[in-house]
């Protein structure tokens, strides 16, 4: 509904043989009475840069997406009663966060992929930190309030990654049938965008020339190192 509330929900999800994701209702949910501060949603690119012999310097190429990241910042858990619908301890709203989140799945000894859901925010992911930090405290050192930060590292299944996989990738071997025409230095800026690699490509492919081709070799373009 329009203008409702929206709460933070994370729930355990289960992996299909198809490398589907879906939410694992045999599983404890978390969801916060109060939202958190704000979250801070993380992409990175990791680049190469491959200098050949002699060069002075050369671009940085791309190498692999890094895996997003998700980091939610002072998730109050409260303990008071000041919040509407609280009945639970901090501790009891502790171990539920853990449980969701932290307590380690059956056989595979690996915290579970979770569901992070609030407002327009969806993401898939793995726990990587947890930290609690505890403000407020009854007479006997049992804790009333605590603020909890989350960092979470994204989960991408095999299935995936191999569909989003570019296959014109400069990380993945290309074999090329030579045509009438083509040139190492050519066929490496094709491939890696530098024709500089050319030597290198000749040395693989045990080449004695890097001049003109003969039409119809095969030859080896190996992933950048």
């Amino acid at each position: 509904m329009t203008g409702q509330k929206a709460l933070l929900k994370i729930s355990a999800c289960t992996i299909a043989k198809n490398g589907s994701i879906s939410v694992d209702s045999s599983r404890p949910s978390f969801e916060a009475l109060i939202n958190p501060s704000g979250y801070g949603h993380e992409f990175s690119i990791k680049y190469a840069k491959n200098q050949s012999l002699g060069q002075a310097g050369n671009e940085a190429k791309f190498h692999a997406s890094q895996p997003e990241k998700l980091h939610l910042e002072k998730l109050v858990l409260d303990g008071t009663g000041a919040v509407p619908g609280t009945k639970k301890s901090v501790k009891e709203q502790v171990d539920s966060l853990r449980n969701s989140v932290y307590t380690y799945v059956g056989t595979k000894h690996e915290a579970p992929i979770v569901q992070v859901v609030w407002g327009n925010l969806l993401f898939y992911g793995r726990v990587e930190g947890l930290k609690l930090d505890y403000t407020l405290f009854k007479p006997n050192g049992e804790p009333l309030r605590a603020k909890v930060t989350l960092n979470f590292v994204g989960y991408t299944s095999a299935a995936e990654i191999v569909k989003a996989e570019s296959k014109s990738s400069p990380d993945l071997s290309h074999i090329v049938v030579v045509k009438a025409g083509d040139t190492l230095p050519l066929l490496c800026d094709k491939i890696y965008r530098d024709p500089n690699y050319y030597i290198e490509v000749a040395r693989i492919n045990n080449l004695n020339s890097c001049g003109q081709l003969q039409a119809g070799i095969t030859l080896r373009f190996p992933p950048l190192a």
